[in-house]
């Protein structure tokens, strides 16, 4: 179990903020933290991972302390058994698949990982090429088992698929469930990406100004309870059109377009870029906008 209760000052774009935390996870939870830029999402990951220190409060991990300010106690982040991917894969372009994932490899470990994490993330035919020969998706598998070679219990995901076009996406979502179950693997993810939020985690932290303001599961996070539909998609705003005395909406919903028609009462506070939910009741589909 992961224990957090930090405080950090923090400059963000509106001024100075307070990132104050206290929260638990479980050992084996998939976790995403979702808010707007500048609320403390990546500081979070950074304290996490021992790249940030909080100005004070205390961080465990399965009862260990991590992070102490009053005993002094701070691990350095090679002393914690983390994993951490970035959006930018951050490989060394002058050594081959192979070479990046030793190169991670602690004093005196037993180099078969590296075959296993091959295997797993299906880099077998890619392993002596280097990372300017690869494409956006295959430079991420590289860096996910990179991320994946001390076995760390926490593995920190920071968008780490927000660049790649959605069918790549969604296959490396497939590889990081498999990879979180297999090892049993405490996950954190930052993502701006509610489908991939429902598809990957058990619960969802929403982070608002440095503060929880709200814990739950993907569903009870995004979705009103007040909705009844056999259907449910959600889906992002592309364009609102008005004919005669009703709208229609087109709507992004994964690789497919949905045109949904609406009153303006409906839709009202609508905007193009919105997150909202696409219902079907009683075969007439109904669209709310997700806050």
């Amino acid at each position: 179990m992961i224990k957090i209760d930090i405080q950090k000052k923090l400059h963000a774009a509106h001024g100075e903020m307070i990132l104050n935390l206290n929260l638990q996870i479980e050992q084996g939870e998939l976790v995403a933290i979702y808010g707007p830029s500048g609320a403390g999402k990546t500081s979070t990951l950074k304290i996490l991972s021992g790249l940030l220190n909080p100005d004070s409060g205390t961080l465990s991990v399965n009862n260990n302390l991590w992070f102490d300010n009053k005993q002094k106690i701070n691990l350095k982040p090679q002393q914690r058994k983390v994993g951490y991917l970035f959006q930018d894969y951050a490989l060394f372009p002058n050594m081959t698949v192979l070479q990046n994932l030793a190169f991670a490899l602690s004093k005196n470990q037993d180099r078969s990982i590296l075959n296993e994490l091959i295997e797993m993330v299906e880099l077998g035919e890619l392993q002596h090429r280097k990372p300017n020969t690869l494409s956006g998706g295959q430079k991420q598998r590289v860096a996910l088992a990179r991320a994946l070679v001390q076995r760390p219990q926490i593995l920190l995901l920071d968008e780490p698929l927000s660049a790649l076009d959605r069918k790549i996406r969604s296959k490396l979502q497939n590889y990081i469930l498999s990879i979180h179950r297999k090892y049993y693997l405490t996950t954190i993810l930052i993502s701006h990406d509610i489908g991939e939020i429902h598809k990957l985690a058990d619960k969802v932290i929403l982070l608002e100004d440095g503060k929880i303001s709200k814990q739950g599961t993907p569903t009870e996070i995004f979705i009103n309870q007040k909705v009844s539909g056999k259907f449910k998609f959600t889906g992002e705003v592309l364009s609102i059109e008005k004919e005669d005395v009703v709208y229609i909406v087109t709507v992004l919903i994964q690789n497919q377009i949905v045109k949904v028609i609406a009153q303006s009462t409906e839709i009202e506070g609508f905007q193009i870029g919105d997150q909202v939910m696409v219902a079907s009741k009683a075969f007439n589909p109904i669209i709310y906008k997700i806050d």
